[in-house]
């Protein structure tokens, strides 16, 4: 996974859990939700690269 690729992920986990808390702060439901599903998809993408990752070094242990 690219650096750009974490860089990105992270951001947008941190933007959710902004708005999450934001949404906490003024009870605004809404906002909380929305915060908490972007914060998830966001760590959901990150795990995803991160099994890539771990493929990619399997296979590349097995074939060198």
């Amino acid at each position: 996974m690219s650096f750009s690729d974490k860089l990105s992920n992270k951001a947008e986990e941190l933007k959710g859990e902004a708005k999450e808390k934001l949404g906490d702060a003024t009870d605004n439901e809404r906002l909380q939700a929305e915060g908490s599903v972007e914060a998830a998809e966001a760590r959901a993408k990150q795990a995803g690269e991160h099994a890539k990752d771990a493929g990619r070094d399997i296979k590349d242990a097995f074939s060198g």
